[in-house]
């Protein structure tokens, strides 16, 4: 019976491999077509892979915990001709022709080697296991480090996967504190019984994320704002939108007015955004993970609280996909949410900037109508921005219409 090749699929325009997680099938179990029977993990979200056509499960090739390139052949689905026909699906060569392929893979071990055969139609599937392809070594933040790395401690680095800012722990002996290879190799042998987790494909896309944005000169400015008014709005309101729907929109309304704010810089030119879709931070396991809310100038609180629910939940379940992450200009983190009432958040590095709100605290202000202190509710809403684009004056002016905008609930 014709075997059908069940491949890693491309599950992102910048996706290059996966890892699994769950195997949901077992050999010889029957499969219906766009049945998930494998799923995988990318440092963006968890994805399933599904079948093209009927049969019964005849080989699994895949690991779980195991990384695997786009293409790679995951697995055989033994169908019948006739719903090889129906589906158009293409099939595997010939036993032989497979063996072949492994026997050229001689020197790794047969569960690593590149399983390579011809399909019917002339084309080549491939099964690769890889490593994921973003590493870095955690170590103390330190006073001494390199800023010049010689070729041969790059070369080194590469091989152990590690950045610049993963070295920067290791005191140098060489010339001027540079850290040479011995110095690596050296610290490298003391920590080896540290204790020690692997981390997850999400905090490592958190990490380059951050080590990338952190190339930018950025800076934070902060301006308090009073919550009461927005408070008793939503109290009102049936169902109650969350704080952060009020300050997504309010964000929204004053960069539409100063889009050069939330412009990026390229040589010599700023560009503008051609859309005001603004990402929300939202916390999951072992890291974060910002969806997109498109065109939130555009949209009433009440307009854009159904699809910012499905989003948070989406991205809860790590079930968000490639274009509900692409293409946001700036980024809202409520991280009052976790009782903080200040912070510096990073904005993403295809941004220029994040803002974010902390927690609401009682506080006593002026007031010069009963000419007496009185209590009220007040967070701080703290804009970090790339220090190129705009500088603090501008950043300064934005917060404070964001603030004057959520004086204003009902308006939103």
């Amino acid at each position: 019976m014709p075997e059908v090749p069940i491949l890693m699929p491309q599950l992102g325009e910048s996706i290059a491999e996966a890892t699994i997680i769950r195997l949901a099938v077992s050999v010889g179990d029957t499969v219906e077509t766009d049945q998930e029977i494998i799923e995988v993990e990318t440092n963006k979200a968890t994805m399933g892979v599904t079948t093209l056509c009927s049969g019964v499960m005849k080989e699994i090739y895949a690991t779980e915990a195991q990384s695997y390139a786009v293409g790679s052949v995951l697995g055989l689905l033994e169908a019948t001709q006739e719903e090889v026909e129906r589906t158009g699906v293409s099939v595997a060569g010939s036993e032989e022709e497979k063996d072949r392929a492994l026997a050229e893979g001689a020197g790794v071990r047969e569960d690593e080697a590149n399983l390579h055969f011809k399909t019917e139609d002339g084309g080549v599937f491939e099964r690769r296991v890889v490593e994921p392809n973003v590493k870095g070594l955690p170590v103390p933040a330190g006073k001494k480090g390199s800023l010049y790395i010689s070729p041969r401690m790059r070369a080194r680095m590469d091989e152990l996967g590690l950045q610049a800012a993963d070295i920067s722990a290791i005191p140098g002996t060489g010339r001027g504190g540079r850290v040479t290879v011995e110095d690596l190799e050296s610290f490298l042998e003391y920590i080896d019984t540290w204790p020690s987790s692997p981390a997850s494909p999400m905090r490592l896309a958190v990490a380059d994320a951050m080590r990338r944005s952190w190339m930018r000169p950025l800076a934070s400015v902060g301006h308090p704002v009073v919550l009461d008014h927005v408070l008793d709005y939503r109290r009102q309101q049936s169902p109650k939108p969350g704080l952060t729907l009020y300050v997504l929109r309010a964000f929204a309304i004053a960069l539409r007015e100063e889009p050069t704010a939330a412009g990026f810089l390229m040589g010599d030119r700023i560009v503008h955004p051609r859309a005001f879709d603004i990402g929300v931070a939202v916390q999951v396991n072992d890291g974060v993970m910002v969806p997109i809310v498109r065109h939130t100038d555009t949209k009433s609180v009440p307009e854009l609280a159904e699809e910012y629910a499905l989003l948070v939940d989406q991205a809860r379940n790590r079930r968000l996909g490639e274009s509900e992450l692409k293409g946001g200009i700036a980024t809202v983190t409520n991280f009052g949410t976790f009782g903080l009432t200040w912070g510096t958040p990073i904005p993403l590095p295809n941004e220029s900037l994040i803002l974010g709100v902390s927690a609401g605290v009682k506080r006593p202000v002026w007031s010069e109508q009963v000419n007496a202190f009185i209590p009220v509710t007040e967070a701080e809403l703290v804009l970090t921005f790339d220090h190129r684009v705009i500088d603090g004056g501008d950043a300064g002016r934005l917060l404070k219409r964001v603030a004057e905008l959520l004086a204003k609930p009902s308006e939103l």
